[in-house]
């Protein structure tokens, strides 16, 4: 991952009219105590892995109590939320202080609707793992979990989930019985819908000419003009909606045939310029390959803020960025992955802070950004993925917008025709305040377990 100040080409997305935008009161999730007084075990948990195709939850059971513990008598519960409705999940161990013979695993389905899990991976052990005395811990359970299918698993809006968490420490949100009882950790609850101004879609629309996108404050671009092939249109017919897992989904497709003339670039943005600090998070799916056609054209998929740039290098203009280049493109030679903060642009040159990642982004990604006063946070599947300075702090409201785009023809030579999606799940934005990605999840849930596909009561600025 580099991270760099730079004054690296603009990329201006056009001057776009408005922004929807929102800020929400969160539901909190509960802190991460100590062993309370009269509580027999602790767990403690450290993140044993990273990247996308499995989970790896480690664990620890400490006995806090003045008594020995047959473990045999102990169940542990480890919560997330499926990937797909009909997913399924097996477990593994790969080493136990106990023993891996000694140690269970099963898989769960929370049947109480919108909780912020749906499923468990319940962990017990035989006879054979033993006691434990008092002051004692069991040794480290290197445990791992994973769709049968090897697709990937979205951790981050997994409630037991702690991307941070690399040493063991105690964790709340991993429970504990004993001979059936809970006596430790929280389970999780269905979660309640956010208070304050806040914007959330979950993008239920039959297409681009829909009447409620209009009325909801979107817009799917149309015309010429920039960002990318000069001669390029924008197409609003580009812009999709399609029921996908239970979920509606929103595609961008972008298609060329290796001329200004053939290529049709998409773009989905709000119409009030009404969003600055807060939280904006939204689940995007990124692609490698075209759906048709050869590869190698120099795509640009985005999910970003910004506001019109009044006068070059005017110092109020913003724009905020995840920006996925599967191909390359401004000097790049293979796939990119760019979290970049715009102060300015123009003849002088363009001042941005940008944080990079070269390797493949393919896949479903849950991207939060946060701005307040203290600076800029971009979090990729839960995990920080860059934090830029207050230099680049907004100095007006902004527009929300997702669009795909070719940088120019040069990647690809040829006239066969070819197009790339993108496609977003959700978008969320939180006036005023700043969400962890947990929050994040567990707010969508809110808004889908109480049937909520729209609201927006982010004022106007």
């Amino acid at each position: 991952m580099t991270v760099r100040t730079s004054r690296r080409l603009p990329r201006l997305r056009a001057a776009l009219a408005a922004t929807v935008a929102a800020g929400l009161g969160a539901a909190v999730l509960g802190a991460l105590p100590a062993a309370a007084a009269g509580e027999p075990l602790a767990v403690q948990y450290r993140n044993g892995g990273s990247g996308t195709a499995q989970a790896s939850p480690w664990l620890k059971v400490v006995n806090t109590g003045s008594a020995p513990i047959a473990l045999d008598q102990v169940k542990l519960r480890y919560y997330f939320r499926s990937d797909a409705p009909l997913a399924a999940y097996r477990f593994a161990c790969d080493w136990a202080v106990r023993g891996c013979a000694n140690i269970t695993g099963t898989i769960g389905t929370i049947s109480e609707s919108g909780a912020a899990a749906d499923r468990y991976l319940e962990i017990g052990f035989t006879a054979g793992a033993g006691t434990l005395a008092p002051g004692a811990d069991s040794g480290d359970l290197q445990l791992r979990l994973h769709r049968t299918d090897w697709q990937s698993m979205e951790q981050g809006d997994d409630y037991s989930f702690g991307a941070a968490q690399t040493g063991y420490a105690n964790w709340a949100k991993v429970t504990a019985s004993v001979a059936g009882l809970q006596v430790w950790g929280t389970a999780p609850t269905r979660p309640t819908v956010p208070t304050g101004a806040v914007l959330f879609d979950d993008l239920d629309y039959t297409g681009h000419d829909d009447p409620a996108l209009a009325a909801h404050g979107w817009n799917a671009r149309s015309g010429g003009g920039g960002p990318g092939v000069a001669g390029a249109t924008w197409a609003a017919e580009n812009v999709t909606f399609a029921k996908e897992a239970g979920n509606s989904v929103m595609t961008l497709r972008t298609s060329t045939a290796g001329t200004p003339e053939s290529t049709r670039h998409s773009e989905f943005h709000s119409q009030a310029m009404k969003f600055r600090n807060g939280t904006y998070a939204a689940r995007v799916h990124f692609s490698d390959a075209p759906v048709t056609g050869p590869d190698g054209d120099h795509l640009v998929q985005s999910f970003f803020a910004i506001n019109d740039l009044k006068a070059p290098n005017a110092d109020d203009y913003s724009e905020y960025d995840f920006e996925y280049l599967p191909n390359g493109g401004w000097g790049e030679t293979s796939n990119i992955f760019f979290a970049t903060s715009w102060e300015t642009y123009g003849p002088e040159g363009s001042v941005n802070q940008y944080t990079t990642s070269r390797t493949s982004f393919a896949g479903w990604h849950d991207l939060v950004l946060t701005i307040d006063d203290s600076g800029i946070v971009y979090y990729v599947d839960g995990v920080e993925f860059a934090r830029h300075d207050t230099r680049y702090l907004p100095e007006r409201p902004m527009v929300i917008a997702f669009n795909q785009w070719l940088t120019d023809l040069a990647g690809l030579t040829g006239t066969e025709a070819r197009s790339y999606e993108e496609q977003v799940d959700y978008v969320l934005h939180v006036k005023d305040q700043v969400l962890t990605p947990a929050q994040v999840g567990a707010a969508v849930a809110a808004y889908r377990a109480a049937g909520t596909s729209f609201t927006d009561t982010v004022p106007a600025s």
